[in-house]
């Protein structure tokens, strides 16, 4: 069984790239926090293919639709979301999905519909006799489902999927948020060999340092998500954008793809979240963030730049009002400090390429494989952001309530007076 963060807080996901619905089934979310579609999908908006000219040209709409785990006693509102319609044998069933409501604490559903697929580019990879694209799933999938898989768009393996990871992390971030401030954001550091000056951790910690404090205001997120969005791609330096830009159009020309490296940062994070060994926080992060579709590496803090420091250098200074400096990255034994986590994630180079390059097919016969058709993104990290806050907020949440469970308070324990 799958499951992105549990055991308190949990999101589930069902559904191929080229099948009639991703569903998305989010457990543990606490009741009374407020949802509306629209919120949530605003980050949907940045995952879907054609959201950014520099991805794949596979243009999904991807509207999300809420079916439980929302209430409010105005009915009207509360299934003022977008109609559904199902004709079967004959018969059209009609309802309303949620618009907008209060979580009950009940599992909370939602499905995305598919529309822009083309399976027939997918001919050449059917059967045993079906083409193997080097560095991608094919092969491994094929055997161990043996031979009953489904290779339209790379069906479960498609970055596809990830649409209940934001959904589900969108959920976590709206709770965080309202809870304790907490933001999460993203930036694309790396694309092939161009490198961004500057970094969203060392930007929140110099302005933590200015304010002297563990707190980042509400207007300097706002002017930093301001800044990531004008971009042609999200970073905070404009040059390096354009630059990445430019040869992210020439390898699409090419036929060949780039790897990239994202940076992603939570700011206003609250302590003491997380376990110290097998349930660390650090430890669920780095497989959440690192086992995302494409990613080759996960960094905390400073990283591997650690290495060739002293103790002497890389220990972060401490006095009363908290951390000085954040090269722990907002996590020691695996529980957070209230300092920004920072993260970064370094994505291999998309699989599905057009150039000539050596392959076998599912029967192991060698071939010279070329691509036919088919719709991808030259370099897979740019649309990867949103996917990474949400698998941060997602672990971050169920760590929150990890916490909390381990405070129990009498008066919640009461039915009368």
């Amino acid at each position: 069984m799958e499951l992105l963060g549990g055991p308190l807080y949990a999101v589930a996901g069902a559904g191929e790239s080229h099948g009639p619905a991703v569903t998305t089934i989010i457990f543990g979310c606490p009741p009374g926090l407020k949802i509306s579609r629209t919120a949530v999908q605003t980050y949907l908006d940045r995952r879907r293919p054609g959201s950014s000219r520099h991805g794949t040209p596979r243009n999904e709409k991807d509207k999300v639709l809420f079916l439980s785990g929302l209430y409010q006693d105005d009915h009207e509102q509360l299934t003022a979301g977008p109609n559904i319609q199902v004709t079967v044998e004959g018969q059209t069933f009609t309802t309303r999905a949620y618009e907008e409501g209060f979580t009950t604490g009940e599992p909370i559903s939602a499905v995305v519909l598919t529309a822009a697929r083309q399976s027939a580019h997918y001919a050449q990879f059917m059967g045993p006799e079906g083409a193997v694209r080097p560095g991608h799933t094919d092969l491994v999938k094929y055997y161990q489902s043996k031979g009953f898989v489904d290779v339209r768009g790379g069906g479960r393996s498609s970055y596809r999927s990830t649409i209940s990871d934001v959904i589900g992390g969108s959920v976590a971030r709206l709770f965080l948020q309202e809870t304790f401030g907490t933001v999460f954001l993203s930036a694309i550091s790396r694309v092939g060999p161009l490198r961004a000056a500057g970094s969203l951790g060392d930007h929140f910690g110099q302005i933590l340092r200015q304010t002297g404090g563990q707190t980042v205001p509400l207007v300097e997120i706002e002017s930093v998500q301001k800044r990531l969005s004008a971009a042609e791609i999200y970073t905070l330096d404009a040059a390096f954008a354009r630059e990445a830009a430019e040869l992210i159009k020439q390898t699409r020309l090419e036929g060949d793809s780039l790897g990239a490296m994202v940076e992603v940062v939570a700011v206003n994070v609250p302590a003491l979240a997380g376990d110290p060994l097998y349930q660390s926080l650090k430890v669920r992060l780095m497989g959440a963030l690192g086992g995302l579709n494409a990613a080759q590496s996960c960094e905390i803090g400073d990283g591997t730049a650690v290495v060739a420091r002293r103790g002497s250098e890389n220990n972060d200074p401490i006095r009363g009002a908290g951390y000085q400096s954040n090269s722990h990255g907002g996590l020691i034994g695996g529980i957070t400090t209230g300092m920004p986590l920072v993260c970064r994630v370094g994505f291999k180079p998309t699989s599905t390429i057009n150039k000539p390059q050596k392959s076998v097919r599912k029967n192991l016969a060698e071939l010279d494989f070329s691509l036919e058709k088919g719709r991808h993104d030259p370099c897979v990290g740019i649309r990867a952001g949103v996917t990474l806050e949400s698998r941060m907020a997602i672990e971050l949440l169920n760590a929150v309530l990890m916490h909390q469970a381990r405070v129990v308070n009498p008066d919640n324990f009461r039915l009368f007076t």
